[in-house]
């Protein structure tokens, strides 16, 4: 259980972001909901939240900015005191072939998926190391593992995610933090919806249980790695793919 834990999910509103928001919270914790540009649908998530029994509320950021990013992390840490989890969950696709991929689409990826993850955990660091203790979970993906055709930019910065994971755990392991990474493969959310039926087909070829992951499958594995059952656990990559990276 994670009664009094609060817990910061990046990119909340929809997809994998509010099934780990709901998870945390029904596990007790005080979940703070980022979004970026959806307050509507990120202020639906707090009220099922709240409707279920838990607590939290939802906090604008765009956590590509520097700047925002502190001030979203000094913003929960001056109302409550401390950050126990951090779910770096925020991203953003710009599929396209590397030779017709523009520069903006290659950096916009990289900015929110790479840059947002490190923003994040940077100003959430010196509190967790003052608390001496934390969990930090990053969303990578499968396609950061394997690599994926028309995905440059993003098999780039999810790769990246696991170099960061397994750098600042081996950092902050002597003081009491955990940083893990889970890493989707193909999951049902709205991203996936769009694909047509043949994508849809050949994706789950490649998928070893031969059907796609819910959201609550990654959100059950956020709970456990911030949970106290996984206090020995730090600098993983816990994939969650139906056996695509093996």
């Amino acid at each position: 259980m994670l009664n009094g834990k609060v817990a910061v999910v990046t990119g909340a509103s929809r997809g994998i972001g509010k099934a780990i928001a709901v998870k945390l919270a029904k596990e007790g914790a005080t979940v703070i909901v980022n979004y970026n540009g959806s307050a509507a649908r990120a202020e639906e998530v707090v009220n099922q939240i709240l409707a279920e029994g838990g607590q939290a509320e939802a906090v604008q950021c765009n956590v590509s900015e520097f700047d925002e990013a502190a001030q979203l992390m000094d913003g929960v840490i001056k109302k409550y005191g401390r950050v126990d989890i951090l779910v770096n969950n925020a991203g953003i696709t710009r599929d396209n072939l590397l030779m017709k991929m523009s520069e903006e689409d290659f950096d916009a990826v990289i900015n929110t998926n790479l840059k947002g993850v490190f923003n994040c955990m940077k100003h959430v660091s010196r509190q967790m190391i003052k608390q001496k203790s934390g969990r930090i979970i990053n969303i990578s993906s499968v396609s950061g593992i394997l690599g994926n055709a028309g995905q440059i930019n993003y098999c780039a910065a999810k790769a990246g995610v696991i170099g960061m994971t397994k750098s600042f755990a081996r950092e902050v392991a002597s003081r009491g933090i955990t940083v893990n990474a889970v890493a989707p493969g193909f999951i049902q959310t709205e991203m996936t919806e769009v694909l047509s039926d043949a994508v849809k087909a050949a994706a789950t070829e490649q998928i070893p249980m031969k059907h796609f992951g819910t959201t609550e499958n990654i959100a059950d594995a956020v709970a456990f790695l911030a949970s106290d059952a996984a206090s020995y656990i730090t600098g993983q990559v816990l994939s969650v793919d139906g056996g695509m990276a093996m």
